[in-house]
């Protein structure tokens, strides 16, 4: 079960955070999903996460790629390392494309319920790429 479970975050993160691929992501999500991880008072159902890449991080950063430093599985969470890097070409949070490359540092813990994300924590450097970039 942990190996079904780390196999359906790394799909989640190569289709969907990689490859902008929406019908993977909707096979992925479960209706009921909740992200922990947002602001208080915004949306935190599936398409919060789907807004974060698709709207946020895929037009700001070209040649998008997720490395996946590790993985731990234990009943049905599964906790990932990995960095979400590529080229700022794009308006990223209000600041204008810099040519620089990026790389944002991850730790996500997921549960996965019936082959699909249920619940999101998590925490990542964001805010560290964005000061750098304001400084560029």
């Amino acid at each position: 079960m942990s190996t079904d479970n780390k196999e359906v975050v790394r799909r989640f993160n190569i289709e969907v955070i990689q490859n902008g691929n929406e019908t993977e992501f909707h096979a992925l999500m479960a209706p009921d999903f909740v992200n922990h991880s947002v602001p208080p008072g915004m949306p935190n159902g599936p398409e919060s996460m789907w807004n974060t890449f698709q709207n946020v991080l895929r037009p700001a950063l070209s040649d998008l790629k997720v490395t996946i430093h590790d993985q731990i599985a234990e009943g049905d969470k599964v906790t990932t390392r990995k960095t979400i890097s590529g080229v700022h070409s794009g308006t990223l949070m209000g600041i204008p494309a810099t040519g620089r490359d990026v790389a944002i540092s991850v730790i996500d813990i997921v549960r996965v319920e019936d082959g699909r994300y249920a619940e999101h924590w998590g925490l990542n450097t964001l805010s560290n790429v964005l000061a750098a970039l304001s400084q560029a």
